[in-house]
């Protein structure tokens, strides 16, 4: 975790506050899906027609419940590291490892999400109808939770990168033409 100016008047111990209350947050957005994502899939063996399905839905189900099994680990961890650690006054190290097992953690959501939608199709409608919604939805995830904000956060860093100073304001408006 790269230390950057928040643009806030907060001294470090502040924004790390912050930084964890905003992450804990997020992760209570997150944890209500792989919950349900998981109590889905522990029940899904258990149904009448479950041992008719294919060797290849045999393995997309195995393979999605252990990504939703990571993925929970993962997004549950920064509660656990929390709470082990928090009187060691080290909340730097916390927040910024809590931060890779969310960034993480999501990853192994989209696949579970996306290896439950390859199944569910499969079953429904198999072949090629599989294959479209799998990559549609893995697509998905992958530009609208790592590369549209990965590319924001290339871009916000390269004008910093040319500037020793910080701007003093607001972005100005563009000329009008």
């Amino acid at each position: 975790m790269t230390d950057r100016p928040s643009g806030r008047d907060e001294t470090e111990s502040q924004r790390l506050d912050r930084n964890l209350g905003e992450l804990l947050q997020e992760l209570r957005v997150a944890l209500p899906g792989v919950q349900v994502l998981f109590a889905f899939l522990l029940a899904v063996p258990f149904q009448r027609n479950f041992t008719k399905i294919s060797p290849f839905e045999e393995k997309v189900y195995f393979a999605t419940l252990l990504c939703t099994a990571i993925s929970a680990a993962l997004l549950i961890s920064p509660t656990a590291y929390h709470r082990l650690t928090f009187h060691l006054q080290e909340k730097h190290h916390l927040v910024f490892i809590a931060n890779r097992f969310a960034i993480v953690g999501l990853g192994f959501l989209a696949l579970a999400m996306t290896g439950a939608i390859m199944l569910i199709t499969d079953v429904l409608y198999g072949g090629i109808a599989t294959v479209i919604t799998s990559a549609a939805a893995f697509s998905m995830f992958l530009v609208l939770w790592y590369l549209l904000p990965l590319r924001q956060r290339f871009s916000s860093r390269a004008p910093a990168a040319l500037s020793p100073d910080p701007p003093a304001g607001p972005p100005a408006d563009p000329p009008a033409r």
